[in-house]
């Protein structure tokens, strides 16, 4: 097997990942429907659509890893979406014999009390929960079963640069930066983790890598929480820009707006993310890849940028 990758998906992981590798000297392909180069040294991207398993086994022949980036654009489509995109991915590392790295999410534990660890049971009620662990699940019986070899990395709501409005914080900042208040859909001073897109490339080369992580989910090292009102005024502040104000849009106001607007049903389904504390222990993984999270200051200032 050569030092060849393949990663699905061209959005801020995605692109962190191809960096981190070709930096390293290794081949790095990355697959997007469209095909469009990236503009990153060393890194060749092809178009290919992922949901077609005929077309990624060809484009991942000869890889030693398959890296799962995606992120489908219309987040009230998943369930058409995932599925075929999802059973192409498991059948070109299948077919391969490339190791099929994950990049997932918390949403498959549901509501929990207490830090999240990876012990912690796939239990998730609301139909992205259930979604996110059944792609996990699939992985692992094909792992289980000797058809493949795969490795899942789960960080919590991201930071960093390319963000945009993808991130809790992120989305936030053109309207922070103008000194506007913030208007926030759920509770703006519950401790949550945030993870940085650098730090999820970093612990999936390095889970992708490492046959002794395979078969099991491994948490991305992340700093303290921080509610997001302190990790909204933290980015702000490293661009000595002063703090704003942050106000919850009343409840009543936002079942109104469920009723028309689908986005905002599906963050309905997953607000208790934003209730109460939101942690993850990512212990084991620091223990076992001696990874350390980029340090809170740097994340801030790569997010404001």
């Amino acid at each position: 097997m050569t030092d060849r990758h393949v990663i699905v998906g061209a959005g801020p992981v995605g692109r962190a990942t191809a960096t981190l590798l070709a930096e390293r000297g290794s081949e790095v392909v990355v697959a997007t429907r469209s095909g469009t180069g990236l503009g990153l040294p060393g890194v060749t991207s092809i178009r290919v659509d992922a949901a077609d398993a005929e077309a990624l086994t060809a484009a991942t022949e000869g890889a030693s890893a398959l890296y799962n980036c995606a992120n489908p654009g219309d987040y009230t489509q998943w369930e058409a979406t995932w599925p075929p995109l999802a059973a192409a991915l498991l059948e070109a590392a299948s077919r391969t014999g490339a190791t099929y790295a994950i990049t997932g999410n918390l949403y498959p534990y549901g509501p929990v009390d207490g830090p999240m660890t990876e012990q912690l049971p796939d239990a998730a009620t609301d139909h992205k929960g259930i979604l996110r662990a059944k792609l996990w699940a699939d992985a692992l019986a094909a792992h289980r079963a000797g058809t493949l070899r795969a490795v899942e990395v789960r960080g919590s709501d991201y930071m960093g640069p390319g963000i945009g409005g993808n991130g809790h914080v992120s989305r936030l900042i053109p309207g922070a930066r103008a000194g506007r208040r913030a208007w926030v859909l759920t509770n703006p001073d519950a401790p949550h983790t945030f993870t940085d897109v650098q730090d999820v490339a970093r612990l999936l080369v390095a889970a992708a890598d490492d046959e002794t992580a395979h078969g099991r989910v491994w948490h991305v090292p992340s700093n303290p929480p921080r509610s997001l009102r302190e990790a909204v005024g933290d980015v702000l502040a490293a661009g000595g820009l002063p703090a704003i104000a942050m106000s919850r849009i009343p409840a009543p106001v936002v079942s109104l707006g469920a009723l028309v607007t689908p986005m905002l049903r599906e963050l309905g389904e997953l607000s208790y993310q934003w209730e109460r504390p939101y942690v993850l222990d990512d212990s084991a993984s620091r223990a076992h890849f001696g990874i350390e999270p980029t340090p809170w200051p740097e994340v801030c200032r790569r997010t404001l940028s």
